[in-house]
């Protein structure tokens, strides 16, 4: 990953720090997820936006992911949760200026849209990644090796993947949980309201 620097583009050795150090506390509508750029795992910190519209259709717009893809898994949430998109504008961001373009994406974007519907706050000990399919089911991604280290190495204590890619192999030092998911609705659990603690 680089910036443009007084002399040109420089490369950030650590985006995933940086893009996690500015990330907000207790707050609905963001989730961490990691996606690959290669062979380099890249924590990234995903915001939702939902708000009453004032039009008859509701306004979407998403930056840093892929618009038709945001869609995609706002009609799974509406037809398989039931949860009332239709009424709202929804703003999807990924902090940091990242381009999430891997379906590895849609199981943290799919929880900050329901932390922001439902304004329950994901815990800031929480990753997760996943690629969700048109019934809610959640299936495995690559690299899971690689994602979970990098996870743990910027501190999250709860991985949430899909069960998939919960095998034997994974190794995690004690306190960190991996959870593994077969579908949407069992992600549910890990929001809580803003007055509670995390786990």
């Amino acid at each position: 990953v680089f910036e443009m620097g007084d002399k040109g583009l420089i490369e950030i050795p650590n985006p995933s720090e940086i893009v996690m150090a500015e990330r907000p506390k207790n707050t609905s509508g963001s989730c961490a997820g990691c996606v690959m750029q290669g062979t380099r795992p890249i924590i990234s910190e995903i915001q939702s936006l939902v708000t009453r519209s004032v039009y008859p259709t509701g306004k979407r717009t998403a930056d840093g992911f892929d618009y038709n893809r945001m869609c995609l898994l706002i009609a799974v949430l509406e037809k398989r949760m039931n949860l009332k998109f239709y009424e709202n504008d929804v703003y999807v961001n990924v902090a940091g200026g990242i381009q999430l373009d891997e379906p590895s994406a849609d199981l943290s974007i799919a929880m900050a849209l329901i932390s922001g519907i439902t304004d329950k706050v994901i815990p800031d000990n929480l990753i997760a990644f996943g690629e969700i399919g048109l019934s809610g089911e959640v299936r495995a991604v690559s690299h899971i090796d690689y994602r979970v280290k990098e996870a743990v190495r910027l501190g999250f204590t709860k991985i949430i993947l899909p069960e998939k890619n919960l095998t034997k192999h994974l190794q995690v030092p004690a306190g960190v949980n991996l959870v593994g998911v077969s579908n949407i609705y069992q992600v549910l659990i890990h929001m809580r309201a803003k007055t509670e603690k995390d786990d």
